[in-house]
């Protein structure tokens, strides 16, 4: 038992070298001596300086994210979802009026055989795959990732 404690001790009082994800050691190890080209051609600025690869860190703003797309994504979902095609009903009108019908009787749940559960799902997806497809449109045209 005197063992344990006195290995326990020991390590508490050693001071640990506390290092960055990406120091300039690390980032040293990552670089060629040679010239070497860049296998995507997107990422050439962003990689190579003087013929070297350099280390990168991750980008603060990686979502990207524009007000723009969500305004522009939300009302291109919302054309199409509110064209009366089931049954004379569209899918919007369907999904906000099965919210009217669970809010009728709301401390208890939907039932999961209802039919709330199919509209949420399915106008959800609709709007997450134009979110999706409007983040690549948008931000690609303005970084021109499409080049003419």
């Amino acid at each position: 038992m005197a063992a344990a404690t006195s290995t326990v001790s020991g390590l508490a009082g050693a001071a640990l070298a506390r290092r960055p994800a990406f120091s300039t050691s690390t980032c040293q190890r990552f670089t060629s001596g040679g010239r070497v080209s860049a296998r995507n051609p997107l990422m050439t600025r962003n990689l190579e300086r003087n013929g070297r690869i350099t280390c990168m860190t991750f980008p603060r703003d990686w979502l990207r994210r524009d007000l723009n797309v969500i305004g522009f994504g939300l009302i291109g979902w919302l054309a199409p979802s509110s064209i009366p095609l089931i049954n004379g009903n569209s899918l919007t009108g369907l999904f906000f009026s099965s919210i009217g019908e669970e809010l009728a009787h709301f401390p208890s749940p939907p039932a999961l055989q209802s039919q709330f559960w199919l509209w949420l799902v399915t106008w959800h997806l609709g709007l997450f795959i134009a979110l999706t497809f409007g983040q690549i449109g948008f931000k690609g045209r303005t970084e021109d990732y499409f080049q003419k």
